[in-house]
């Protein structure tokens, strides 16, 4: 891979990665969404509706997804 080509690919990663912390942790205060809902899921998820459950999805992806592309990223370079 060339040198423009890593950088750009570095500079996207870092852009995801912004972005995917962003939206998991947005709202900031007074608890992030992300943890409210995951909290909620592990204590049983009732009471939820299918907009709690759309707003974990909304929260939970792209982190999620930049989880997956770091890791697929990662074994594509071990394996050369």
């Amino acid at each position: 891979m060339s040198a423009s080509k890593e950088e750009a690919s570095s500079s996207s990663m870092l852009f995801l990665f912004v972005a995917a912390i962003g939206l998991a942790l947005a709202p900031f205060t007074p608890e992030p969404h992300l943890f409210g809902k995951l909290r909620w899921v592990m204590g049983g998820a009732e009471g939820m509706g299918i907009q709690d459950w759309f707003d974990l999805l909304m929260h939970g992806l792209p982190i999620t997804l930049l989880t997956f592309w770091s890791l697929w990223k990662f074994v594509a370079k071990v394996r050369g």
